[in-house]
């Protein structure tokens, strides 16, 4: 994603995955985001071509943080795992799913 300093908004966020996603992923899994604000990002990680839209689909894993969080993450100033056990990201579903998200913030 462009611009590792600044905070991108979640639109650019949606682009942003859906170029780095491409036809094939690899994920082989669907993955929700649920943003304070309640926008949403969800990754079809299982049909080809892989997708990435605003829709709210039930998912294998879904991840509840604020913006700020996921810019956070993004620029690695936060780590995941600490970020879900002090409860900055609440996880729903299988978080082995969760775990295949660190190709797309890479």
């Amino acid at each position: 994603m462009a611009d590792q300093d600044r905070d991108l908004t979640v639109a650019e966020l949606r682009t942003g995955m859906s170029q780095k996603i491409g036809v094939n992923s690899g994920l082989d899994a669907t993955i929700k985001f649920v943003f304070e604000n309640g926008e949403i990002i969800y990754i079809d990680g299982k049909s080809t071509p892989n997708s990435v839209t605003n829709i709210d689909n039930a998912a294998d894993v879904t991840l509840m943080m604020s913006i700020e969080t996921f810019n956070k993450l993004r620029r690695k100033e936060l780590n995941p795992m600490m970020a879900v056990m002090t409860g900055t990201i609440k996880l729903e579903g299988n978080p082995m799913a969760a775990m295949k998200l660190d190709q797309l913030l890479s």
